[in-house]
């Protein structure tokens, strides 16, 4: 049986999420149908990250197990053809039977886009959140680098909606790097953020706590002070997912290695 591991991008707008949800459109229920069709076979396609209902992806990497003979560069085609426009497969390759897409990543990285401007433009309506009134965006830069390293992030992670669940949840994460950026050619500023593995919400939180910073709600020196109290209710908002965007995800082989590198470079991460 091949392996065969494809690397996606999608706007998230019109989709319940990747994860496959009975009668709702979500984007692996569209990889698994177009997957089955070209190959005749009952195709379940594997992804890195669960991204929820609005999320978008770059670099989202998948993979599923096939009989067919079809060459890699051929699926690539074949599901593009199926696949609706707002979901494309930017690449796809054969590899060993032991590749996993969520298993073996070993980072992933973020960003969230944040428009500045006076008026949002339509093309970037449900892609961007629009925050127009004034922030101080020094600070939240700042505050930014105080979630690097290793955290408890309980205060900046969805609940699971059981009490006896959350408790033996292990919500300690590492970031490697965590940043606000200003876009040179944009009245927008992006949230960037480098990470071993990410709990539910965690990146929307963080924002939307970086948000209340700059409006001077909270100060950056509150940022450990939030992380060590391990309580929801500290934090800020959870934000929308209109600006979230998954833009890379890392392996063990070097070349995997290489191209993460070269995705987190082109989405501002220094």
């Amino acid at each position: 049986m091949r392996n065969i591991r494809l690397t996606i991008a999608y706007d998230g707008s019109a989709f319940h999420g990747w994860q496959f949800q009975p009668g709702l459109p979500t984007i692996q229920a569209a990889l698994n149908d177009a997957a089955s069709e070209i190959t005749q076979e009952t195709i379940i396609v594997n992804g890195a990250s669960r991204t929820d209902a609005g999320v978008h992806a770059l670099g989202q990497v998948a993979h599923f197990k096939t009989h067919s003979a079809l060459e890699a560069r051929e699926f690539q085609r074949a599901l593009n053809a199926l696949l609706p426009p707002a979901i494309r497969v930017v690449a796809a390759e054969e590899v060993g039977p032991d590749f996993h897409a969520r298993w073996l990543s070993q980072a992933k990285t973020y960003r969230y886009r944040i428009f500045r401007g006076a008026v949002l433009s339509p093309f970037d309506y449900r892609r961007a959140l629009h925050v127009p009134w004034a922030l101080d965006e020094s600070v939240m830069a700042a505050a930014a680098r105080e979630f690097e390293g290793a955290h408890d992030f309980t205060s900046f992670a969805a609940s699971s909606g059981a009490e006896e669940e959350d408790g033996s949840r292990d919500m300690q994460r590492l970031l490697y790097a965590s940043e606000l950026i200003r876009e040179s050619v944009s009245d927008e500023i992006v949230y960037i953020v480098h990470g071993k593995s990410f709990l539910r919400y965690m990146v929307r939180k963080i924002v939307g706590t970086l948000l209340e910073v700059g409006k001077g709600k909270l100060g950056p020196q509150q940022i450990p002070e939030i992380l060590e109290a391990r309580d929801r209710s500290l934090s800020g908002p959870t934000v929308p997912p209109d600006g979230l965007y998954l833009v890379s995800i890392e392996y063990p082989d070097p070349t995997d290695s290489l191209a993460g590198s070269a995705a987190r470079k082109r989405a501002g991460l220094r």
